[in-house]
């Protein structure tokens, strides 16, 4: 008698080992993805390599890059996406940096798309690990930044997150987190994101083309010094303008009420 119910629990058992199967199988890239940044962002520190990420180390390598360029633009290129990519997942300093230095490299137009695929990408990333097991600390990291974005997400995510790009209202690594915990679709961050790094990478990109000059003449430089008042009004006029469906949605409830 006890055979018939011993019977039906294997198709069970079998099914259950299946769906953890599955699950284990569509984690392992992310679970991949995790170790591979976990281990570059240790590399980094411990051989110090954001030493590399300022001015000065620009400076003195400069004749070097450029030599590099000129000689293999296709590695060039790739080596370049590579490391912003990798500063963006990780959060290193220096994003300003590498944004300038892509116009310097590689001119305004080039330099700018480079810069908005490489930003993009590692924003991606941590947004994509930000849904995983990291997600908890990563959370804890936003702080109370994730409740003051959490209504404007709510509103309109695409208009709010495009918004948040064009105007630095916050940090950039906060701006790449938060979505992934307030359910932002991966389109929709991708295509904000895409959109919304156009202006800021094409500034950066076109001061980084007389940077050269500023070198030789061994003037200051600094990244802040790009930011001019004049281009923050242009940002903050393009942000709002990305807010505009939202307004209208608003008015819309309203008028129906």
């Amino acid at each position: 008698m006890t055979i018939p119910n011993a019977a039906p629990t294997l198709p069970e058992t079998g099914t259950q080992a299946t769906s953890s199967g599955g699950a284990l199988a569509g984690a392992a890239p992310r679970i991949a993805l995790l170790g591979a940044l976990a281990i570059a962002a240790g590399l980094i520190y411990w051989l110090d390599l954001d030493r590399y990420l300022t001015f000065t180390a620009l400076r003195e390598n400069r004749h070097m890059l450029v030599d590099f360029v000129e000689q293999r633009m296709g590695l060039a290129v790739l080596t370049y996406l590579a490391v912003y990519a990798l500063a963006t997942a990780v959060s290193l300093p220096g994003g300003a940096l590498l944004s300038i230095a892509g116009g310097f490299l590689f001119g305004p137009w080039l330099g700018t798309l480079w810069i908005v695929i490489a930003a993009s990408t590692g924003a991606t990333v941590i947004f994509l690990l930000a849904r995983t097991a990291l997600g908890g600390f990563l959370r804890r990291r936003a702080g109370a930044a994730l409740r003051r974005m959490e209504a404007g997400f709510e509103q309109n995510a695409f208009s709010y997150l495009l918004t948040l790009r064009l105007i630095p209202l916050f940090p950039f690594f906060l701006v790449n987190l938060v979505p992934a915990f307030l359910g932002v679709s991966l389109r929709t961050y991708v295509a904000a994101t895409l959109i919304g790094v156009i202006p800021g990478a094409f500034v950066f990109a076109s001061s980084g083309v007389g940077l050269g000059s500023v070198f030789d003449s061994s003037q200051s430089f600094t990244a802040k010094s790009v930011v001019t008042p004049e281009i923050l009004v242009a940002l903050t006029g393009l942000g709002l303008l990305s807010l505009l469906p939202v307004a209208y949605k608003r008015f819309r409830a309203r008028r129906t009420m």
